[in-house]
Protein backbone atom coordinates (compact mmCIF):
# COMPACT_ATOMS: atom_id res chain seq x y z
CA UNK A 1 0.00 0.00 0.00
CA UNK A 2 2.82 2.36 0.94
CA UNK A 3 4.57 1.70 -2.31
CA UNK A 4 1.44 2.33 -4.21
CA UNK A 5 0.87 5.70 -2.58
CA UNK A 6 4.37 6.91 -3.36
CA UNK A 7 4.07 5.85 -6.89
CA UNK A 8 0.86 7.78 -7.11
CA UNK A 9 2.40 10.94 -5.70
CA UNK A 10 5.39 10.59 -7.98
CA UNK A 11 3.08 10.42 -11.00
CA UNK A 12 1.21 13.59 -9.90
CA UNK A 13 4.40 15.52 -9.57
CA UNK A 14 5.44 14.58 -13.07
CA UNK A 15 2.03 15.74 -14.51
CA UNK A 16 2.35 19.18 -12.93
CA UNK A 17 5.79 19.70 -14.35
CA UNK A 18 4.61 18.77 -17.83
CA UNK A 19 1.73 21.29 -17.61
CA UNK A 20 4.06 24.05 -16.51
CA UNK A 21 6.40 23.41 -19.39
CA UNK A 22 3.48 23.48 -21.86
CA UNK A 23 2.27 26.88 -20.57
CA UNK A 24 5.76 28.33 -20.78
CA UNK A 25 6.10 27.21 -24.40
CA UNK A 26 2.73 28.85 -25.30
CA UNK A 27 3.84 32.18 -23.82
CA UNK A 28 7.06 32.07 -25.76
CA UNK A 29 5.06 31.41 -28.93
CA UNK A 30 2.72 34.37 -28.35
CA UNK A 31 5.61 36.69 -27.57
CA UNK A 32 7.44 35.62 -30.69
CA UNK A 33 4.28 36.16 -32.76
CA UNK A 34 3.79 39.71 -31.48
CA UNK A 35 7.47 40.45 -32.01
CA UNK A 36 7.19 39.23 -35.58
CA UNK A 37 4.07 41.37 -36.22
CA UNK A 38 5.82 44.42 -34.80
CA UNK A 39 8.86 43.86 -37.02
CA UNK A 40 6.61 43.39 -40.08
CA UNK A 41 4.64 46.56 -39.29
CA UNK A 42 7.76 48.63 -38.82
CA UNK A 43 9.19 47.20 -41.99
CA UNK A 44 6.06 48.13 -43.94
CA UNK A 45 6.09 51.60 -42.49
CA UNK A 46 9.73 52.09 -43.34
CA UNK A 47 9.39 50.74 -46.86
CA UNK A 48 6.23 52.77 -47.60
CA UNK A 49 7.57 56.13 -46.34
CA UNK A 50 7.60 58.51 -49.33
CA UNK A 51 10.91 59.50 -50.79
CA UNK A 52 11.99 63.12 -50.74
CA UNK A 53 9.45 65.11 -52.79
CA UNK A 54 10.69 67.22 -55.66
CA UNK A 55 8.78 69.91 -57.50
CA UNK A 56 7.69 67.32 -60.13
CA UNK A 57 6.23 64.90 -57.54
CA UNK A 58 2.49 64.34 -57.01
CA UNK A 59 0.76 63.34 -53.79
CA UNK A 60 0.10 59.58 -53.41
CA UNK A 61 -3.37 58.15 -53.78
CA UNK A 62 -5.30 55.11 -52.49
CA UNK A 63 -3.64 53.08 -49.72
CA UNK A 64 -0.40 55.03 -50.10
CA UNK A 65 -2.42 58.21 -49.49
CA UNK A 66 -3.54 56.83 -46.13
CA UNK A 67 0.10 55.98 -45.14
CA UNK A 68 1.14 59.41 -46.40
CA UNK A 69 -1.36 61.15 -44.16
CA UNK A 70 -0.25 58.95 -41.27
CA UNK A 71 3.37 60.07 -41.63
CA UNK A 72 2.27 63.68 -41.98
CA UNK A 73 0.53 63.32 -38.66
CA UNK A 74 3.50 61.53 -37.10
CA UNK A 75 5.88 64.18 -38.36
CA UNK A 76 3.42 66.89 -37.14
CA UNK A 77 3.87 68.92 -40.34
CA UNK A 78 0.77 71.24 -40.44
CA UNK A 79 1.44 72.50 -43.97
CA UNK A 80 1.49 68.98 -45.43
CA UNK A 81 -1.68 68.03 -43.54
CA UNK A 82 -3.37 71.15 -44.86
CA UNK A 83 -2.20 70.37 -48.39
CA UNK A 84 -3.61 66.85 -48.13
CA UNK A 85 -7.01 68.18 -47.05
CA UNK A 86 -7.05 70.66 -49.93
CA UNK A 87 -6.30 67.86 -52.39
CA UNK A 88 -9.06 65.75 -50.89
CA UNK A 89 -11.59 68.57 -51.20
CA UNK A 90 -10.57 69.20 -54.81
CA UNK A 91 -10.80 65.49 -55.72
CA UNK A 92 -14.23 65.20 -54.10
CA UNK A 93 -15.55 68.08 -56.17
CA UNK A 94 -13.99 66.65 -59.32
CA UNK A 95 -16.11 63.54 -58.75
CA UNK A 96 -19.22 65.63 -58.05
CA UNK A 97 -18.78 67.80 -61.12
CA UNK A 98 -18.13 64.78 -63.35
CA UNK A 99 -21.31 63.16 -62.04
CA UNK A 100 -23.41 66.18 -63.02
CA UNK A 101 -21.60 66.39 -66.34
CA UNK A 102 -22.52 62.77 -67.06
CA UNK A 103 -26.18 63.51 -66.28
CA UNK A 104 -26.12 66.61 -68.45
CA UNK A 105 -24.57 64.52 -71.24
CA UNK A 106 -27.60 62.23 -71.14
CA UNK A 107 -29.90 65.19 -71.71
CA UNK A 108 -27.96 65.90 -74.90
CA UNK A 109 -28.68 69.16 -76.66
CA UNK A 110 -31.03 70.56 -74.03
CA UNK A 111 -28.16 71.11 -71.61
CA UNK A 112 -25.17 71.27 -73.95
CA UNK A 113 -24.06 74.59 -72.51
CA UNK A 114 -24.30 73.25 -68.98
CA UNK A 115 -22.43 70.10 -69.97
CA UNK A 116 -19.56 72.16 -71.37
CA UNK A 117 -19.40 74.19 -68.15
CA UNK A 118 -19.20 71.03 -66.02
CA UNK A 119 -16.52 69.49 -68.26
CA UNK A 120 -14.47 72.68 -68.18
CA UNK A 121 -14.79 72.89 -64.41
CA UNK A 122 -13.63 69.28 -63.97
CA UNK A 123 -10.65 69.96 -66.23
CA UNK A 124 -9.79 73.08 -64.22
CA UNK A 125 -9.85 71.05 -61.00
CA UNK A 126 -7.60 68.39 -62.55
CA UNK A 127 -5.16 70.99 -63.84
CA UNK A 128 -5.13 72.65 -60.45
CA UNK A 129 -4.36 69.48 -58.52
CA UNK A 130 -1.47 68.64 -60.85
CA UNK A 131 0.34 71.93 -60.43
CA UNK A 132 4.10 71.24 -59.97
CA UNK A 133 5.05 74.46 -58.17
CA UNK A 134 3.81 73.59 -54.67
CA UNK A 135 7.09 72.12 -53.44
CA UNK A 136 10.55 73.55 -53.23
CA UNK A 137 13.50 71.57 -54.46
CA UNK A 138 14.38 70.44 -50.92
CA UNK A 139 10.95 68.79 -50.53
CA UNK A 140 9.55 71.41 -48.16
CA UNK A 141 6.32 73.34 -48.74
CA UNK A 142 6.26 77.06 -49.35
CA UNK A 143 3.49 78.53 -47.17
CA UNK A 144 2.81 81.47 -49.52
CA UNK A 145 2.46 79.15 -52.48
CA UNK A 146 0.20 76.85 -50.46
CA UNK A 147 -1.98 79.78 -49.42
CA UNK A 148 -2.40 80.84 -53.05
CA UNK A 149 -3.13 77.24 -54.03
CA UNK A 150 -5.77 76.93 -51.30
CA UNK A 151 -7.44 80.17 -52.45
CA UNK A 152 -7.67 78.92 -56.04
CA UNK A 153 -9.16 75.62 -54.90
CA UNK A 154 -11.73 77.36 -52.69
CA UNK A 155 -12.75 79.69 -55.51
CA UNK A 156 -13.34 76.76 -57.81
CA UNK A 157 -15.17 74.83 -55.09
CA UNK A 158 -17.44 77.82 -54.51
CA UNK A 159 -18.17 78.08 -58.22
CA UNK A 160 -18.79 74.33 -58.47
CA UNK A 161 -21.26 74.41 -55.58
CA UNK A 162 -23.05 77.33 -57.19
CA UNK A 163 -23.34 75.44 -60.47
CA UNK A 164 -24.56 72.32 -58.73
CA UNK A 165 -27.20 74.30 -56.83
CA UNK A 166 -28.46 75.83 -60.07
CA UNK A 167 -28.40 72.48 -61.83
CA UNK A 168 -30.53 70.84 -59.16
CA UNK A 169 -33.44 72.87 -60.46
CA UNK A 170 -32.94 71.18 -63.81
CA UNK A 171 -32.43 67.65 -62.56
CA UNK A 172 -34.76 67.63 -59.56
CA UNK A 173 -38.33 67.07 -60.80
CA UNK A 174 -39.90 68.32 -57.57
CA UNK A 175 -37.94 71.54 -57.80
CA UNK A 176 -38.91 71.91 -61.45
CA UNK A 177 -42.59 71.35 -60.65
CA UNK A 178 -42.55 73.87 -57.83
CA UNK A 179 -40.69 76.41 -59.93
CA UNK A 180 -43.19 75.90 -62.76
CA UNK A 181 -46.10 76.41 -60.37
CA UNK A 182 -44.53 79.60 -59.06
CA UNK A 183 -43.95 80.82 -62.60
CA UNK A 184 -47.52 80.02 -63.67
CA UNK A 185 -48.90 81.84 -60.65
CA UNK A 186 -46.70 84.86 -61.30
CA UNK A 187 -47.56 84.96 -65.00
CA UNK A 188 -51.29 84.52 -64.29
CA UNK A 189 -51.19 87.38 -61.82
CA UNK A 190 -49.35 89.61 -64.30
CA UNK A 191 -51.71 88.58 -67.10
CA UNK A 192 -54.72 89.42 -64.97
CA UNK A 193 -53.36 92.87 -64.23
CA UNK A 194 -52.46 93.41 -67.88
CA UNK A 195 -55.96 92.36 -68.99
CA UNK A 196 -57.58 94.76 -66.54
CA UNK A 197 -55.32 97.61 -67.62
CA UNK A 198 -55.85 96.78 -71.28
CA UNK A 199 -59.60 96.53 -70.88
CA UNK A 200 -59.69 99.86 -69.06
CA UNK A 201 -57.55 101.57 -71.70
CA UNK A 202 -59.61 100.05 -74.50
CA UNK A 203 -62.84 101.06 -72.81
CA UNK A 204 -61.63 104.63 -72.39
CA UNK A 205 -60.61 104.77 -76.06
CA UNK A 206 -63.93 103.28 -77.20
CA UNK A 207 -66.30 105.30 -75.04
CA UNK A 208 -64.66 108.70 -75.22
CA UNK A 209 -65.96 110.99 -77.97
CA UNK A 210 -63.45 111.41 -80.81
CA UNK A 211 -62.58 114.97 -81.72
CA UNK A 212 -64.00 114.53 -85.23
CA UNK A 213 -67.39 113.39 -83.91
CA UNK A 214 -67.55 116.29 -81.49
CA UNK A 215 -66.61 118.66 -84.30
CA UNK A 216 -69.33 117.27 -86.56
CA UNK A 217 -72.03 117.63 -83.91
CA UNK A 218 -70.94 121.20 -83.17
CA UNK A 219 -70.94 122.15 -86.86
CA UNK A 220 -74.43 120.74 -87.33
CA UNK A 221 -75.81 122.58 -84.28
CA UNK A 222 -74.14 125.78 -85.47
CA UNK A 223 -75.85 125.33 -88.82
CA UNK A 224 -79.20 124.95 -87.08
CA UNK A 225 -78.67 128.10 -85.04
CA UNK A 226 -77.43 130.09 -88.02
CA UNK A 227 -80.31 129.10 -90.32
CA UNK A 228 -83.35 128.22 -88.23
CA UNK A 229 -85.70 128.85 -91.14
CA UNK A 230 -84.25 125.88 -93.04
CA UNK A 231 -84.98 123.41 -90.28
CA UNK A 232 -88.57 123.94 -89.30
CA UNK A 233 -90.40 120.88 -88.03
CA UNK A 234 -92.38 118.97 -90.62
CA UNK A 235 -95.57 117.05 -90.04
CA UNK A 236 -95.15 113.27 -90.02
CA UNK A 237 -96.40 111.41 -93.07
CA UNK A 238 -98.54 108.29 -93.20
CA UNK A 239 -95.57 106.12 -94.16
CA UNK A 240 -94.25 106.12 -90.60
CA UNK A 241 -97.29 104.16 -89.43
CA UNK A 242 -97.86 102.05 -92.53
CA UNK A 243 -97.44 98.36 -91.50
CA UNK A 244 -97.09 97.27 -95.12
CA UNK A 245 -93.66 98.93 -95.38
CA UNK A 246 -90.31 97.78 -94.01
CA UNK A 247 -89.64 99.58 -90.74
CA UNK A 248 -86.26 99.94 -89.01
CA UNK A 249 -85.49 101.20 -85.51
CA UNK A 250 -82.07 102.75 -84.86
CA UNK A 251 -81.32 104.17 -81.39
CA UNK A 252 -78.07 106.15 -81.22
CA UNK A 253 -76.38 109.44 -80.33
CA UNK A 254 -73.72 109.03 -83.06
CA UNK A 255 -74.63 111.02 -86.18
CA UNK A 256 -72.03 109.57 -88.55
CA UNK A 257 -72.75 106.00 -87.43
CA UNK A 258 -76.50 106.34 -88.01
CA UNK A 259 -75.88 107.85 -91.46
CA UNK A 260 -73.74 104.83 -92.41
CA UNK A 261 -76.43 102.38 -91.25
CA UNK A 262 -79.13 104.18 -93.25
CA UNK A 263 -76.99 104.62 -96.39
CA UNK A 264 -75.92 100.98 -96.37
CA UNK A 265 -79.54 99.78 -96.08
CA UNK A 266 -80.77 102.01 -98.86
CA UNK A 267 -77.90 101.36 -101.27
CA UNK A 268 -78.47 97.58 -101.00
CA UNK A 269 -82.27 97.67 -101.02
CA UNK A 270 -84.09 96.53 -104.13
CA UNK A 271 -87.00 98.86 -103.42
CA UNK A 272 -85.62 101.62 -101.19
CA UNK A 273 -88.85 103.69 -101.27
CA UNK A 274 -90.52 100.97 -99.19
CA UNK A 275 -88.09 101.35 -96.29
CA UNK A 276 -88.86 103.52 -93.27
CA UNK A 277 -86.29 104.50 -90.60
CA UNK A 278 -87.19 105.49 -87.05
CA UNK A 279 -84.13 107.16 -85.52
CA UNK A 280 -84.25 107.97 -81.81
CA UNK A 281 -81.49 109.91 -80.04
CA UNK A 282 -81.07 111.94 -76.86
CA UNK A 283 -81.94 115.58 -76.34
CA UNK A 284 -78.34 116.71 -76.75
CA UNK A 285 -77.93 115.23 -80.23
CA UNK A 286 -81.43 115.47 -81.71
CA UNK A 287 -80.78 118.86 -83.37
CA UNK A 288 -77.53 117.68 -84.99
CA UNK A 289 -79.21 114.47 -86.20
CA UNK A 290 -82.10 116.37 -87.79
CA UNK A 291 -79.81 118.87 -89.51
CA UNK A 292 -77.71 116.05 -90.97
CA UNK A 293 -80.65 114.27 -92.59
CA UNK A 294 -82.14 117.58 -93.75
CA UNK A 295 -78.85 118.48 -95.42
CA UNK A 296 -78.30 114.96 -96.71
CA UNK A 297 -81.75 113.48 -97.41
CA UNK A 298 -82.07 109.71 -97.64
CA UNK A 299 -81.66 108.48 -101.20
CA UNK A 300 -84.01 106.32 -103.20
CA UNK A 301 -87.20 107.76 -101.77
CA UNK A 302 -86.79 106.06 -98.38
CA UNK A 303 -88.44 107.67 -95.36
CA UNK A 304 -86.75 108.76 -92.13
CA UNK A 305 -87.85 110.44 -88.92
CA UNK A 306 -85.69 111.66 -86.04
CA UNK A 307 -87.07 111.85 -82.51
CA UNK A 308 -85.70 112.38 -79.04
CA UNK A 309 -86.34 110.03 -76.15
CA UNK A 310 -88.26 112.84 -74.50
CA UNK A 311 -90.78 112.85 -77.39
CA UNK A 312 -92.22 109.58 -76.08
CA UNK A 313 -94.29 110.84 -73.18
CA UNK A 314 -95.15 107.37 -71.86
CA UNK A 315 -91.43 106.76 -71.22
CA UNK A 316 -91.09 109.85 -69.03
CA UNK A 317 -93.98 108.92 -66.78
CA UNK A 318 -93.83 105.12 -66.93
CA UNK A 319 -91.96 102.47 -65.07
CA UNK A 320 -89.28 102.65 -67.78
CA UNK A 321 -88.05 106.06 -66.65
CA UNK A 322 -88.37 105.15 -62.98
CA UNK A 323 -86.46 101.92 -63.50
CA UNK A 324 -83.75 103.62 -65.55
CA UNK A 325 -83.18 106.34 -62.95
CA UNK A 326 -83.05 103.74 -60.19
CA UNK A 327 -80.54 101.68 -62.15
CA UNK A 328 -78.22 104.60 -62.86
CA UNK A 329 -78.41 105.63 -59.21
CA UNK A 330 -77.21 102.17 -58.18
CA UNK A 331 -74.44 102.27 -60.77
CA UNK A 332 -72.97 105.48 -59.38
CA UNK A 333 -72.68 103.81 -55.98
CA UNK A 334 -70.65 100.91 -57.32
CA UNK A 335 -67.61 101.69 -59.42
CA UNK A 336 -65.97 98.27 -59.00
CA UNK A 337 -67.25 96.77 -62.24
CA UNK A 338 -65.93 98.26 -65.47
CA UNK A 339 -69.08 97.18 -67.27
CA UNK A 340 -71.09 99.45 -65.00
CA UNK A 341 -69.02 102.41 -66.15
CA UNK A 342 -69.97 101.83 -69.80
CA UNK A 343 -72.03 104.84 -70.94
CA UNK A 344 -74.08 102.58 -73.25
CA UNK A 345 -75.15 100.46 -70.28
CA UNK A 346 -76.33 103.59 -68.49
CA UNK A 347 -78.02 105.16 -71.54
CA UNK A 348 -81.79 105.27 -71.83
CA UNK A 349 -81.29 104.57 -75.53
CA UNK A 350 -80.12 101.10 -74.59
CA UNK A 351 -83.43 100.37 -72.82
CA UNK A 352 -85.74 101.61 -75.59
CA UNK A 353 -85.55 98.24 -77.36
CA UNK A 354 -87.82 96.80 -74.66
CA UNK A 355 -90.61 99.28 -75.49
CA UNK A 356 -90.95 98.86 -79.25
CA UNK A 357 -94.68 97.92 -79.25
CA UNK A 358 -95.47 101.00 -77.17
CA UNK A 359 -93.36 103.26 -79.38
CA UNK A 360 -94.85 101.95 -82.62
CA UNK A 361 -98.36 100.77 -81.77
CA UNK A 362 -99.60 100.45 -85.37
CA UNK A 363 -96.74 98.31 -86.67
CA UNK A 364 -96.69 94.51 -86.87
CA UNK A 365 -92.98 93.93 -87.43
CA UNK A 366 -89.86 96.03 -87.03
CA UNK A 367 -86.15 95.42 -87.57
CA UNK A 368 -83.85 96.69 -84.81
CA UNK A 369 -80.36 97.68 -85.98
CA UNK A 370 -77.45 98.82 -83.82
CA UNK A 371 -75.49 101.86 -84.95
CA UNK A 372 -72.26 99.87 -85.38
CA UNK A 373 -73.53 97.63 -88.18
CA UNK A 374 -73.19 97.79 -91.95
CA UNK A 375 -75.84 96.30 -94.24
CA UNK A 376 -74.47 94.55 -97.34
CA UNK A 377 -77.59 92.95 -98.85
CA UNK A 378 -81.29 93.55 -99.24
CA UNK A 379 -82.96 92.74 -95.89
CA UNK A 380 -86.60 92.42 -96.95
CA UNK A 381 -86.28 88.64 -96.71
CA UNK A 382 -86.30 88.99 -92.91
CA UNK A 383 -89.93 90.13 -92.99
CA UNK A 384 -90.84 86.95 -94.89
CA UNK A 385 -89.35 84.56 -92.30
CA UNK A 386 -91.98 82.63 -90.38
CA UNK A 387 -91.13 83.15 -86.71
CA UNK A 388 -93.60 80.39 -85.73
CA UNK A 389 -95.26 82.48 -83.06
CA UNK A 390 -91.94 83.60 -81.58
CA UNK A 391 -91.25 87.24 -80.78
CA UNK A 392 -87.58 87.67 -81.64
CA UNK A 393 -85.66 86.51 -84.70
CA UNK A 394 -81.91 86.56 -84.00
CA UNK A 395 -78.63 84.81 -84.79
CA UNK A 396 -77.39 82.54 -82.01
CA UNK A 397 -73.82 83.04 -80.79
CA UNK A 398 -73.15 79.93 -78.71
CA UNK A 399 -70.51 77.35 -79.60
CA UNK A 400 -69.32 74.65 -77.27
CA UNK A 401 -69.61 75.97 -73.74
CA UNK A 402 -69.29 79.61 -74.80
CA UNK A 403 -72.10 82.18 -74.87
CA UNK A 404 -74.51 80.10 -72.84
CA UNK A 405 -76.99 81.55 -70.35
CA UNK A 406 -74.64 80.58 -67.53
CA UNK A 407 -72.19 83.27 -68.70
CA UNK A 408 -74.74 86.07 -68.44
CA UNK A 409 -77.00 85.15 -65.52
CA UNK A 410 -76.27 84.30 -61.90
CA UNK A 411 -77.35 80.66 -61.57
CA UNK A 412 -76.50 80.61 -57.87
CA UNK A 413 -79.61 82.70 -57.35
CA UNK A 414 -82.72 80.51 -56.82
CA UNK A 415 -84.94 82.64 -59.10
CA UNK A 416 -82.56 82.17 -62.03
CA UNK A 417 -81.81 78.54 -61.25
CA UNK A 418 -85.49 77.56 -61.12
CA UNK A 419 -86.64 79.22 -64.34
CA UNK A 420 -83.79 78.99 -66.85
CA UNK A 421 -81.49 76.41 -68.38
CA UNK A 422 -77.80 77.36 -67.88
CA UNK A 423 -76.91 75.59 -71.14
CA UNK A 424 -79.47 77.52 -73.20
CA UNK A 425 -77.90 79.23 -76.20
CA UNK A 426 -77.47 82.99 -76.16
CA UNK A 427 -78.22 85.16 -79.18
CA UNK A 428 -77.01 88.55 -80.36
CA UNK A 429 -78.44 92.03 -80.42
CA UNK A 430 -77.51 94.19 -83.40
CA UNK A 431 -79.90 92.83 -86.00
CA UNK A 432 -83.21 91.53 -84.63
CA UNK A 433 -86.54 91.14 -86.38
CA UNK A 434 -89.39 91.52 -83.87
CA UNK A 435 -92.98 90.38 -84.28
CA UNK A 436 -94.74 93.16 -82.35
CA UNK A 437 -98.09 91.38 -82.35
CA UNK A 438 -96.54 88.32 -80.67
CA UNK A 439 -94.71 90.67 -78.30
CA UNK A 440 -97.98 92.23 -77.17
CA UNK A 441 -99.58 88.82 -76.84
CA UNK A 442 -96.74 87.46 -74.68
CA UNK A 443 -96.56 90.71 -72.67
CA UNK A 444 -92.78 90.88 -73.04
CA UNK A 445 -92.51 94.48 -71.86
CA UNK A 446 -94.21 93.55 -68.58
CA UNK A 447 -91.83 90.60 -68.24
CA UNK A 448 -88.86 92.92 -68.74
CA UNK A 449 -90.06 95.38 -66.11
CA UNK A 450 -90.81 92.60 -63.63
CA UNK A 451 -87.31 91.16 -63.90
CA UNK A 452 -85.68 94.58 -63.77
CA UNK A 453 -87.50 95.18 -60.51
CA UNK A 454 -86.28 91.82 -59.14
CA UNK A 455 -82.72 92.74 -60.15
CA UNK A 456 -82.71 96.07 -58.32
CA UNK A 457 -79.67 94.99 -56.29
CA UNK A 458 -78.03 93.44 -59.40
CA UNK A 459 -77.77 89.96 -57.90
CA UNK A 460 -79.44 88.30 -60.91
CA UNK A 461 -77.16 89.81 -63.58
CA UNK A 462 -74.75 92.67 -64.00
CA UNK A 463 -75.86 95.81 -65.76
CA UNK A 464 -76.21 95.23 -69.51
CA UNK A 465 -78.94 95.01 -72.14
CA UNK A 466 -78.34 91.41 -73.22
CA UNK A 467 -79.11 89.51 -69.96
CA UNK A 468 -82.58 91.04 -69.55
CA UNK A 469 -83.13 90.38 -73.25
CA UNK A 470 -82.24 86.71 -72.78
CA UNK A 471 -84.73 86.56 -69.92
CA UNK A 472 -87.50 88.55 -71.62
CA UNK A 473 -87.39 86.51 -74.83
CA UNK A 474 -86.55 83.15 -73.25
CA UNK A 475 -88.19 80.42 -75.37
CA UNK A 476 -89.56 83.22 -77.58
CA UNK A 477 -86.54 83.55 -79.92
CA UNK A 478 -86.32 82.07 -83.42
CA UNK A 479 -82.80 81.17 -84.52
CA UNK A 480 -81.81 82.73 -87.86
CA UNK A 481 -79.19 81.57 -90.34
CA UNK A 482 -75.78 82.91 -89.34
CA UNK A 483 -75.25 84.51 -92.74
CA UNK A 484 -77.81 87.14 -91.82
CA UNK A 485 -75.61 88.59 -89.09
CA UNK A 486 -71.83 88.18 -88.72
CA UNK A 487 -70.39 89.57 -85.48
CA UNK A 488 -66.97 90.35 -84.05
CA UNK A 489 -65.51 92.96 -86.39
CA UNK A 490 -64.82 95.17 -83.39
CA UNK A 491 -62.59 92.68 -81.57
CA UNK A 492 -61.84 89.56 -83.64
CA UNK A 493 -59.09 89.89 -86.30
CA UNK A 494 -59.54 86.30 -87.52
CA UNK A 495 -62.97 86.38 -89.16
CA UNK A 496 -62.96 84.82 -92.62
CA UNK A 497 -63.39 87.35 -95.43
CA UNK A 498 -65.59 84.81 -97.24
CA UNK A 499 -67.88 84.76 -94.22
CA UNK A 500 -67.91 88.57 -94.10
CA UNK A 501 -68.60 88.97 -97.81
CA UNK A 502 -71.45 86.46 -97.62
CA UNK A 503 -73.10 88.23 -94.66
CA UNK A 504 -76.20 90.38 -94.99
CA UNK A 505 -75.19 92.44 -91.95
CA UNK A 506 -71.72 92.81 -90.42
CA UNK A 507 -71.45 94.00 -86.84
CA UNK A 508 -68.54 95.92 -85.31
CA UNK A 509 -69.42 94.85 -81.78
CA UNK A 510 -66.51 95.33 -79.41
CA UNK A 511 -64.34 98.32 -78.56
CA UNK A 512 -62.65 98.75 -81.94
CA UNK A 513 -65.40 100.72 -83.61
CA UNK A 514 -64.79 101.63 -87.27
CA UNK A 515 -64.95 105.39 -86.61
CA UNK A 516 -62.15 105.18 -84.03
CA UNK A 517 -58.38 105.21 -84.55
CA UNK A 518 -58.15 101.80 -82.86
CA UNK A 519 -60.35 100.15 -85.53
CA UNK A 520 -58.92 97.09 -87.28
CA UNK A 521 -57.68 98.10 -90.71
CA UNK A 522 -58.76 94.91 -92.49
CA UNK A 523 -62.41 95.65 -91.70
CA UNK A 524 -62.48 99.45 -91.68
CA UNK A 525 -62.99 99.97 -95.41
CA UNK A 526 -66.23 97.95 -95.26
CA UNK A 527 -67.63 100.77 -93.12
CA UNK A 528 -65.89 103.82 -94.60
CA UNK A 529 -67.22 103.17 -98.11
CA UNK A 530 -70.67 104.16 -96.81
CA UNK A 531 -69.49 107.40 -95.18
CA UNK A 532 -70.85 110.46 -96.98
CA UNK A 533 -67.53 112.10 -97.78
CA UNK A 534 -69.23 114.70 -99.95
CA UNK A 535 -70.84 116.21 -96.87
CA UNK A 536 -68.97 119.46 -96.21
CA UNK A 537 -68.83 119.07 -92.44
CA UNK A 538 -67.27 115.62 -92.74
CA UNK A 539 -64.45 117.17 -94.74
CA UNK A 540 -64.10 120.11 -92.34
CA UNK A 541 -63.92 117.87 -89.28
CA UNK A 542 -61.11 115.76 -90.78
CA UNK A 543 -62.55 112.31 -90.17
CA UNK A 544 -59.55 110.74 -91.91
CA UNK A 545 -61.63 107.86 -93.26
Amino acid sequence: MAIAVRSSRGGGSGGVGAGFRSLFSYRIFISALFSLLFIVTVSVLLTSRPPPTHHHSRPPSGANAYMHRTFLALNSDPLKTRLDLIYKQANDHITLVKTYAAYARKLKLENSKQLKMFDDLAKNFSDLTSKPSLFETDGNLDEDVLRQFEKEVKDRVKFARLMVAESKETYDNQLKIQKLKDTIFSVSESLGKAKKNGALASSIAAKSIPKSLHCLAMRLVEERISHPERYKEESPTAEFEDPSLYHYAVFSDNVIAVSVVVRSVVKNAEEPWKHVFHVVTDRMNVAAMKVWFRMRPVEGGAHLEVKAVEDYSFLNSSYAQFNFEKTTENVTKDGSNMKLKNPESMSMLNHLRFYLPEMYPKLHKILLLDDDVVVQKDLTGLWKIDLAGKVNGAVETCFGSFHRFSQYLNFTHPLIKERFNPKACAWAYGMNIFDLDAWRREKCTETYEEWQNLNEDRTLWKLDALPPGLITFYSLTKSLDKSWHVLGLGYNPSISMDEINNAAVIHYNGNMKPWLDIAMNQYKNLWTKYVDNDMEFVQMCNFGV
